[in-house]
């Protein structure tokens, strides 16, 4: 018979606003998982303007959701899967919207929406491209231990594989990035 996985507290918290439908309970809830939705809408979807929107509309699709969380899964796991698809839906919403400016020189309009006090934002874009180059493994590994912060064993758990192949995945995967990173700065 099965070990049923120990629940953590955040998954405690999501079944008690589930259950008790309080005000209290379910800003407990919100608060114990904003950041986590953030870094990863943040990582997901490169218009930064947009990331606080998003965030909220995921918190308000899991707050209409949250009756019939139940648990079989974690609360982080079940609620960034909801982050997935508010992100998809955005990124399709906005596919299928015309693009248009009032202005003349649109490419200037847009480089100067991007401010410049954003730290290493070609960097990020640079480490996206690179992260597109990974095996699917290491890349899931290294994504969520080192940008998502999950735990190895949480990551082992959801991968359904032991803690040490993760743990070497996200090494190779660090081996890998640097490689690429050097060979670039060669060319």
């Amino acid at each position: 018979m099965p070990v049923p996985a120990p629940v953590d507290t955040r998954t405690l918290l999501a079944l008690a606003a589930a259950r008790s439908g309080s005000h209290e309970d379910t800003a407990r809830f919100v608060a114990a998982f904003e950041s986590d939705v953030t870094r990863f809408i943040t990582f997901l979807h490169p218009d930064t303007d947009s990331v606080e929107d998003l965030v909220q509309e995921t918190m308000l699709r899991a707050l209409v959701a949250l009756k019939r969380f139940e648990g079989r899964s974690s609360a982080r796991t079940w609620l960034l899967s909801i982050a997935r698809r508010t992100v998809v839906d955005s990124v399709r919403r906005a596919a299928a919207r015309p693009r248009t400016t009032d202005g003349e020189d649109w490419e200037r309009e847009a480089e100067q929406r991007q401010t410049s006090e954003a730290p290493g934002l070609d960097e990020g874009i640079a480490l996206r491209s690179l992260l597109g180059t990974l095996a699917d493994e290491r890349r899931y590994a290294f994504v969520a231990t080192q940008l998502w912060g999950m735990s190895y064993e949480h990551c082992a758990s959801l991968s359904g594989c032991a803690v040490g192949t993760v743990r070497s995945r996200v090494s190779r995967a660090r081996a890998d990035l640097a490689k690429m990173l050097r060979a670039a700065e060669r060319a």
